[in-house]
Order: C-alpha cells, then structure tokens, then sequence
C-alpha cells in the first residue's frame, strides 16, 4: 500500500510534522510517498533521505533561521537563502532525488512567470531552499534560468501532487491561525506573515476533506514562523494531537488495514 504524507509550510511549526512521523511510526505506519512546502519540503527531504526524528529534530534545533550574517547583498532579500546550502549538505550528502528512500515532491513558487513548480528529480538542496525562502525576508533561489521562492505562495499544503500514486493520504497541517491583538505584530516580519497566512490557510482548509486522515493542531497558532525558543512544545504538539488521534478514533489504524 502507498501511504501519502502531506506536510504544510509553517515556518518553526514545522517541526510539529517530525512529533507526527514520530507517532506515525509508533504505531507501524511508515508513509512511502511524501509532499512538502516550505518548513515541510525541509521535514519531507531529511525524511525521505532516511533521517529518524531525532535528527530531523536537531537539524530544527540548530538551524538559525534569521542569520543576519547569511545578509543577501546584491539579492532581492534580508537574508541569502542559498547561503544555508552548506548546513543542508552536511545532512544531504548526496544532493540529488535519486538517492531518497522515499518519494518526494517539493513545491516552489517561480517568481518570474507566476507559475507553482514541482520538483522531483534532479538536484535536491536548492529546490528545498526555494520553497522554503519566505517573502520578504529570505532572497529568492536561482534555479536554471528563473527564480523560486516559498511553495506556499501557491500551494502551501500540496495534496494533489501526491493523490495519483497513493492509496491513503495523512496531512500534518501546522498554519492555523487565530485572532491576534496589535502587541502581537512587533515586526514587520510579523505582518508579512500574517498577509501570507490569511490568504493561504481558507484555501488549505478546502484540501482538508481530500485526506483521509487530518492533523492539524490548533495549539499551535500561538506560535510565530520564526520563533525557534519553543521548538520542543511545537514537536510536542505535533506528537500529541497525531497520538490523539489514534487513541480517540477507531478507524485510525482500520483506514491502514483496510487497504
């Protein structure tokens, strides 16, 4: 059976999918095929390329996001994204698709034609990068002839690309959002995050009833996209809600067996 593996763009959040793989493969499912935007292309690669929790994790915990030193000079951005390219490649030995254990699917956004492009075969780290380059703040990466930044401009939680070749989809969703009050827009990178939010999440929800099964925390909108000091409680939720799941719906596990 092909099991499907969603995971949404989120930023930090993203480190609720590792707390869902965790407690996906605590309880025997160990998804083969995997999507992912942003913060989820990043989950989605290390997974793919055969990394447990653990490691996802530490890769999360040491991973300075908003590296001012990383500044893009010259670039349309705060920071170079493509000076993360080291950090990947001491994990992602081998920068190619070919080499993953899984199928995986990145999504990024080409800036220049407006286009959503996929990614599945060819060189790995940079078009994890893309997707993974939010507005505003990180530069776009140059990818042949065009420029690609966040896959959640377009596609932030890309269901789709993985239905063909799936029997079950499961989507760990980790952008909710809740009302905010003015003190919580202290930077403009705050505000840039809540435009993108509201624009993406109605257009996720409608993809919700597409999976068969649906963790989306809603724990975690009190958290910020960048905001690394609560990581474990965000691995944590992510672990929780999907152990939730499993011990409060019957048809958990019978939606595997099934199949």
């Amino acid at each position: 059976m092909n099991i499907g593996l969603v995971l949404s763009g989120g930023g930090v959040r993203g480190a609720a999918h590792i707390g869902v793989i965790k407690a996906l493969e605590e309880n025997g499912i160990f998804p083969t095929h995997v999507s992912g935007t942003s913060s989820g292309a990043i989950v989605g690669a290390l997974y793919a390329y055969g990394y447990d929790w653990e490691n996802m994790f530490k890769f999360f915990r040491d991973t300075q996001l908003l590296d001012f030193k990383k500044y893009a000079l010259g670039k349309p951005g705060i920071i170079d994204t493509e000076k993360f390219y080291p950090q990947f490649r001491n994990y992602i030995k081998e920068d190619d698709f070919s080499v993953l254990q899984k199928s995986l699917i990145i999504t990024a956004t080409d800036i220049l034609q407006g286009n959503l492009k996929i990614f599945s075969e060819g060189e790995l780290i940079k078009p994890i990068l893309a997707s993974a380059a939010f507005p505003g703040v990180f530069a776009p990466v140059k990818i042949e002839n065009s420029l690609y930044i966040d896959g959640g401009v377009l596609n932030n939680f890309p269901v789709d690309v993985l239905k063909p070749n799936c029997d079950i989809i499961i989507g760990s969703y980790v952008n909710d959002f809740e009302a905010i009050t003015i003190k919580d827009l202290k930077h403009s990178h705050n505000v840039v995050e809540r435009a993108f939010k509201l624009k993406s999440v109605k257009e996720d929800y409608r993809k919700f009833n597409t999976c068969d099964i649906i963790i989306a925390p809603k724990a975690l909108s009190k958290y910020g996209t960048f905001d690394k000091k609560y990581l474990r409680a965000i691995f944590e939720i992510g672990y929780n809600a999907t152990m939730e799941a499993f011990k409060n719906d019957s048809s958990f596990k019978l939606k595997f067996t099934n199949n």
